[in-house]
């Protein structure tokens, strides 16, 4: 019976959007109609908060690397890269900048 409860719930309710007090309340609810006992909500609370915490983390892990891999296909320059050059250009300014003078019409 408890197995059956707990494909309801996640088919019913996306995992990753459940939340303890939707969870307690749903446990409580099961409880007080005589479908559970109190262990058992308390066994289901817990399991489902795992379930929905490990299916967070999943998704974030899945939407992070869609966005890596879009931003890599569009050959957007990343924030680290960018500084990386630009210390190396302010570095080049500044050893052009102590490079003696050259008269140029001297030279002619």
């Amino acid at each position: 019976m408890i197995d059956l409860i707990k494909k309801a719930i996640l088919t019913g309710v996306g995992i990753a959007a459940l939340t303890k007090d939707k969870v307690e309340d749903l446990a409580k609810e099961l409880i007080d109609k005589g479908k559970i006992s109190e262990q058992e909500g308390e066994k289901l609370v817990q399991e489902m908060l795992n379930r929905a915490e490990e299916s967070r983390e999943s998704l974030k892990s899945q939407t992070e690397s869609l966005v890596k891999s879009t931003i890599a296909k569009m050959h957007l320059v990343q924030i680290e890269d960018f500084e990386q050059l630009k210390a190396e250009v302010e570095q080049l300014r500044a050893e052009i900048a102590a490079l003696p003078k050259v008269d140029k019409k001297a030279k002619q």
